[in-house]
């Protein structure tokens, strides 16, 4: 039988976000614009009120959040997350054991930027954990992502799919050698939890219960809380095959 850690159902990663309160150059208050190109993540909204926009090839959509929502989105979905409140809080769910939050992920910097993999790096890595440096490099690449975001948004609203297209392209270049470490993760998990769940109903099937006699409990509390995330400060979780690296993203 295969054998898991005991992840999550379904092998998902999951955070806690508080959503940065910062004001951008466009008035709004909110995170980084970016896009997952791999995996599926839903935004669970627990507190507050706010937004979630996003952009795609077929237009721009802004939906509101607020208690009891419930927001995902599939790859190649660019989202912005807006903190209409100052208080809005959300548990975000991801697929393929955190992989949204340990490098599936581009920011929507300006296209000279996506095109050079040293220039992309530098301005997406945080120099450190905590601190002012810290929080400035933050503010400062949220709204570098913010310049890149408002070409995309201007040029999808006016019809010409051109830059969202050619911004997917870039994207898809930047994470390219990332991929392997990234199928590893997905086998490790998500592919792994299913199998285990086939054989599981195998099992069943013949009404043999060998595998109930391997119930436990598991659980977790933050092991790195308010971290600067993407979209605000985040509280992760060290989960048996779900442990989430820190990349300053």
């Amino acid at each position: 039988m295969t054998t898991l850690h005991n992840p999550l159902p379904g092998a998902i990663g999951v955070s806690h976000i508080t959503a940065y309160d910062w004001p951008a150059p466009d008035g709004a208050c909110g995170g980084s614009p970016h896009m997952h190109l791999a995996c599926t993540e839903a935004y669970v909204v627990t507190a507050g009120e706010g937004a979630v926009q996003t952009l795609t090839p077929t237009g721009y959509t802004e939906t509101p959040l607020h208690p009891g929502v419930i927001a995902w989105f599939t790859p190649g979905t660019i989202h912005r997350m807006i903190n209409g409140d100052g208080n809005l809080h959300v548990t975000v769910l991801m697929q393929n054991s955190g992989l949204p939050e340990a490098g599936d992920a581009v920011f929507t910097f300006p296209p000279h930027i996506l095109a050079d993999p040293d220039r992309y790096a530098h301005a997406a890595t945080l120099p450190g954990k905590e601190g002012p440096a810290v929080e400035q490099a933050a503010r400062t690449r949220r709204d570098l992502a913010l310049e890149g975001y408002e070409t995309l948004r201007t040029a999808t609203r006016d019809g010409d799919p051109a830059p969202l297209h050619a911004f997917h392209r870039a994207a898809a270049r930047l994470v390219a050698p990332k991929v392997a470490e990234w199928r590893t993760r997905w086998q490790d998990g998500a592919l792994a939890a299913a199998r285990t769940t086939g054989e599981h109903l195998a099992a069943l099937a013949e009404a043999d219960p060998t595998h109930l006699s391997h119930a436990r409990i598991t659980t977790s509390t933050p092991t790195r809380a308010a971290g600067y995330g993407m979209c605000g400060r985040r509280q992760e979780y060290e989960i048996p095959g779900t442990t989430l690296p820190y990349y300053g993203e």
